[in-house]
């Protein structure tokens, strides 16, 4: 049963006393301000040898009610409504991103067509798929920097605003000179690599920030959704009008600008405002994500002074404002180091070549229908199987689906290297590779593709959550850039069966990494997971924890 949180009151109420001089929101501004001057009453906390390692183990977990939180926060029906449509409305911003990342697959072709009026060379070519990549860590460092100064909503209008323009850049390009129209690709192609390396965080980091625990697992996935439709959009545009590119762009185009005006009714993030300590805007909007309209609502005065006190924490254990010295704090450190982790075997296991190379790929690996329609199969495969994921990862959390990810990758790989050994095309098995190239994607999807871009929105402290999203994106865009533009020379040099070979190994390295040192992060809160890291355990939890297992 959804609680009404209209129709329930604390007994404990955070409004102002008697006596007191200052309200409620006064006084947590000069908290935050001053976090030496207010120092917070000792928490009992308990440590262990074990909590300090860098424990794959799930997080552990107290006797929650199926509709709150572990703090007890009940999620009402409204309010539910409320920040589904949010998070669905911020990543609209990330479709134009998929759109941009899937665009060479189906327009190197027809640029690279000695019939076409103007054409790329080869080499011109490659530089036209690739370069993105060499933007995108550049975009993850700049959406880090936005986050955090001008916050999530001016991040996402930033974003449709470069987009438009690069989309209107290639939709204009010049038709009669073949340099101008490589340097104005190049162009396009740099914003649009910014603009995906912006995108990365921004939607996923919002949709964490407002959602209830509940939900947030499903929400933060939309972000990998949105980019999956972006992909299949342009895949889909691509075959159906596979000699017109510059008119797949004005369509992009006009979709972005709608993406741009749909920012504007949502409202800011409160953990943001927080942070920037803009209470009294932090508590309106607050108030619309949990669908509460009476004013000095008990559950929204208890959530902003939990917020607030996240925050003075954070800043108050620093001893200097140096990114570096952040760095050192174990809060810091090991996420940080297991999301980068992460990004390296999602790109090394070749998803990425496949999605920007679709076409291309899918001649290499033997696929006998059309490239153009197997691109689409692939687009299609991952929006499907994401939307399955938001279902899978909320039922079963993040550490399964990524193990069974990993051997399903590894399976397929070392499948399509067998079929590339013994080609099956023109017999009764030419379907094979077709279906291994899908079910990559489909198992892809389930765990390597679009965790490790969910579970940036949880895994980091709230205060430097925009930058060290910022500098996981960075590193993992990095990686994007090098297996990219060495893929071609890799199949040049070592043979289309062992980069396949190269990739499943991969594959099953990554399947250790997730069993070893990947946490659960299923239910529990943000503040929960900083202090999992952190190496601290409330004492109210562990009694919770003791609790349950008794009964067990």
């Amino acid at each position: 049963m959804l609680v009404d949180w209209n129709s329930q009151r604390s007994d404990c109420d955070l409004s102002p006393r008697d006596g007191e001089s200052d309200n409620f929101l006064s006084k947590r501004m000069v908290a935050m301000a001053n976090p030496a001057d207010n120092p917070e009453p000792p928490t009992i906390t308990t440590t262990t040898a074990q909590d300090d390692k860098l424990s794959a183990k799930p997080l552990k977990s107290s006797t929650e009610s199926l509709n709150s939180d572990s703090n007890g926060n009940p999620l009402t029906r409204k309010a539910a409504i409320m920040q589904v449509t949010m998070a669905i409305v911020a990543n609209i911003t990330i479709i134009s991103s998929g759109m941009g990342l899937g665009f060479p697959s189906i327009a190197m072709i027809e640029l690279t067509n000695s019939t076409s009026s103007v054409m790329l060379t080869e080499n011109q070519a490659s530089w036209f798929a690739s370069v993105t990549s060499i933007l995108c860590p550049f975009g993850g460092l700049l959406a880090g920097f936005l986050l955090d100064k001008i916050g999530r909503k001016k991040t996402l209008y930033f974003i449709n605003v470069i987009s438009v323009v690069s989309w209107g850049i290639m939709a204009f390009a010049s038709k009669t000179d073949e340099m101008l129209l490589f340097v104005e690709l190049m162009v396009a192609r740099v914003i649009i690599g910014l603009a995906i390396g912006l995108s990365s965080s921004p939607a996923s980091v919002y949709a964490a920030e407002i959602s209830h625990p509940n939900l947030r697992g499903r929400l933060t996935l939309l972000t990998a959704l949105c980019t999956g439709i972006g992909m299949l959009a342009v895949y889909t545009l691509g075959y159906l009008f596979k000699d017109d590119w510059r008119f797949v762009c004005i369509l992009c185009g006009i979709f972005t600008l709608i993406s741009l005006v749909s920012v504007y009714p949502i409202p800011e993030s409160p953990s943001w405002l927080v942070s920037k300590n803009k209470l009294p805007k932090a508590e309106k909007c607050l108030k619309k994500v949990r669908a509460i309209k009476e004013n000095n609502h008990p559950k929204i005065h208890e959530e902003l002074d939990n917020l607030a006190d996240n925050i003075a924490r954070f800043r108050a254990n620093q001893t200097s404002s140096s990114k570096l010295i952040m760095l050192r704090k174990p809060e810091v450190y090991k996420p940080l180091s297991i999301m980068c982790t992460f990004f390296f075997f999602q790109q090394f296991t070749g998803i990425f070549v496949i999605i920007v190379y679709a076409a291309r790929f899918s001649i290499e690996a033997g696929v006998s229908i059309d490239p153009f329609l197997s691109a689409v199969f692939v687009g299609l495969t991952r929006v499907v199987t994401t939307i399955l994921m938001s279902y899978i990862s909320d039922s079963f959390g993040r550490r399964p689906p990524a193990l069974f990810s990993g051997f399903g990758m590894a399976t397929c790989m070392f499948g399509l290297a067998a079929c590339t050994v013994y080609p099956v095309k023109g017999t009764e098995l030419q379907w094979v590779p077709t279906f291994l190239l899908v079910a990559f994607i489909f198992c892809a999807t389930l765990g390597f593709l679009t965790l490790p871009f969910a579970m940036i929105a949880e895994m980091f402290p709230t205060k430097a959550r925009g930058f060290l999203a910022g500098l996981t994106i960075f590193a993992g865009y990095t990686m994007s850039f090098i297996i990219i533009k060495v893929y071609p020379a890799m199949v040049h040099a070592m043979g289309n069966e062992y980069v396949f070979l190269f990739f499943g190994i991969v594959s099953v390295i990554g399947i250790g990494f997730v069993y070893m040192f990947l946490p659960e992060t299923k239910g529990r809160t943000l503040e929960e997971i900083e202090n999992y890291f952190r190496g601290q355990v409330d004492a109210g939890e562990v009694e919770l924890k003791q609790n349950h297992d008794s009964k067990v």
